[in-house]
């Protein structure tokens, strides 16, 4: 198996089964709703900090395979992480999608199974959507 294979299965992994789906009715958590109208995706990300670090990443909504496995394993990826740790990781996350450099030190785990989507520009977009939703309520905390 050759590592596109790999990382192919990696994604159809996440979306078949999704880690952290269904967001919270819970005050606890900053939620964050974001839409991608070109394609129809649909993202609810909930966040909750604890002095100043992620302790839980929740998601929903719906979606390509690519927006709904990415929420996933932006779930997993960013819990235990200070709000400034995550915003490095979107970073990279963004640098990975786009085919540029990014610092493997940082980015790990199955983050790096969506290295393909560089070869889709279109599917940029549903590949970031949920780390959007997180930078976005990161922006908020941090005001």
């Amino acid at each position: 198996m050759n590592i596109t294979d790999m990382y192919k299965q990696v994604i159809m992994d996440h979306y078949k089964n999704p880690r952290n789906k269904g967001v919270l009715n819970d005050s606890s958590y900053l939620t964050i709703n974001l839409n991608n109208p070109s394609c129809g995706d649909e993202v609810i990300i909930q966040i909750k900090v604890i002095d100043g670090v992620i302790k839980d990443v929740r998601q929903g909504g719906h979606g390509c395979s690519i927006c709904c496995s990415s929420a996933s394993v932006a779930s997993e990826t960013l819990v235990n992480k200070t709000l400034n740790e995550a915003l490095e990781i979107i970073t990279q996350f963004y640098e990975l999608v786009k085919g540029l450099k990014y610092n493997e030190e940082l980015l790990e785990g199955d983050a790096i199974a969506f290295s393909g989507v560089a070869n889709f520009p279109a599917r940029i977009k549903c590949a970031t959507l949920s780390w959007k939703a997180v930078e976005k309520g990161i922006g908020e905390l941090q005001k």
